[in-house]
């Protein structure tokens, strides 16, 4: 008992406590400071993931578009409505209630 209380007079032992103290809970990065920064990182490895194999995806499209006319052709009647100048264009939209 005396030589836990002659450890907890310690002035060294004391500073070493509040240093840890100090360094876990209040300091800018603290133990729950790191834990988000770990979880942010974490989801933005994902996304990076993601946004990379959309960028393949809209290479491959445009490698394709660049390449193969007809399908150049397609792409813009679809996306862009765009038509022949002696064509009509009929655009349908479904309802999507169901």
């Amino acid at each position: 008992m005396k030589r836990l209380l002659d450890l907890i007079k310690n002035k060294f032992f004391l500073v070493t406590v509040a240093f840890v103290i100090w360094m876990v809970f209040f300091d800018k990065n603290d133990v729950f400071s790191q834990y988000e920064y770990r979880q942010q990182l974490n989801k933005l490895k994902q996304e990076q993931g993601f946004y990379k194999t959309e960028t393949e995806k809209v290479k491959n499209d445009l490698n394709e578009l660049s390449s193969d006319k007809a399908k150049l052709e397609k792409f813009a009647r679809e996306k862009y409505l765009m038509k022949k100048d002696n064509e009509d264009v009929f655009v349908i939209l479904h309802d999507k209630k169901k």
